[in-house]
């Protein structure tokens, strides 16, 4: 039986990017009120066989988010930099900020935790596994007061809007219920598989295979969080596709609580015009995946 496809994207500037079963939509609400919308179609690795093998399939899945959703956010910049300022943000420049914001999560994220507890942990605990779960603890921490932090920006704010309002047309479009404003908007802005809600697994599942490492010398340490980053996400995908999978069962609904609860944080409910947005982005993905199926067939 083949597994159903599961629709999904991510909040951009003053817009929402979709990802389907073979392309992807973004739509940008523009300054003067009418939806930007641009459709690409998926590369193959990122729909072929290694993105169905269990691990495997969450490495590719970091990879894809990481190209798909910064493309999608240097995409609507760009349309908001042409419209306002009437040129182009330079594309070297954009990348530029990418790459310095991804230095900057790892150095925030995993560097800082980790001489924190080098320095004010190791010395009065001798436990590896203690001081992975302070390392851990720590690593929540931050990310919880970095959400906190970035939800009181208005233009972040706005953009967490607009993440409620993929959320609530992905939750009615898997309720099956018409795609149009009304009908959406009565829907959460939670969903079992956001992207804050795997960040969180992905911190818990640092704590146990960091702790793998044990104590070598901080060098070690230091490439560890690194290198290890991949097979956190991997292991963290697999555990946020079975929750979302289950998620009706209690005990699943208990652990899942956490991510759900976060979510309050980076999404907020989104008004008529940014839930069109995200109706159109999913519908231009839909008609792209119902027209390679019909191609299929024939």
């Amino acid at each position: 039986m083949t597994e159903p496809f599961h629709y999904g994207g991510q909040a951009v500037i003053e817009g929402v990017m979709i990802r389907g079963k073979e392309g992807v939509a973004i739509s940008v609400r523009q300054p003067d009120g009418q939806l930007n919308v641009v459709k690409q179609p998926l590369a193959s690795v990122y729909k072929g066989r290694l993105r169905k093998m269990p691990l495997i399939r969450g490495v590719i899945a970091l990879v894809e988010t990481l190209v798909l959703g910064t493309q999608s956010l240097l995409h609507s910049a760009q349309v908001a930099a042409a419209e306002e300022a009437g040129e182009k943000i330079p594309t070297a420049v954009l990348w530029g900020t990418v790459a310095v914001s991804l230095a900057l999560g790892v150095a925030l994220f995993f560097m800082v935790p980790l001489f924190a507890t080098r320095y004010l942990i190791d010395p009065y605990v001798d436990s590896n596994l203690l001081r992975n779960v302070f390392e851990g603890l720590i690593r929540i921490g931050i990310f919880v007061a970095y959400l906190k932090v970035m939800s009181l920006i208005p233009d972040i704010r706005k953009v967490f809007a607009y993440h409620g309002a993929e959320h609530k047309v992905v939750n009615a479009y898997e309720a099956g219920v018409p795609l149009d404003v009304d009908s959406v908007r009565m829907y959460s802005t939670a969903h079992a598989r956001c992207g804050t809600a795997f960040l969180f697994i992905v911190l818990v599942v640092a704590i146990f295979v960091f702790a793998l490492v044990g104590q070598p010398s901080l060098w070690i340490r230091i490439l560890s969080r690194v290198a290890l980053i991949p097979v956190i996400a991997a292991i963290g995908y697999e555990i946020m596709k079975f929750g979302a999978s289950h998620s009706r069962n209690p005990v699943v609904r208990i652990l899942l609580a956490p991510g759900l609860l976060l979510q309050a944080m980076t999404t907020r409910e989104p008004d008529d015009s940014q839930i069109e947005a995200a109706i159109s982005a999913l519908s231009e993905v839909i008609k792209i995946d119902q027209t390679a199926d019909s191609g299929c067939s024939t």
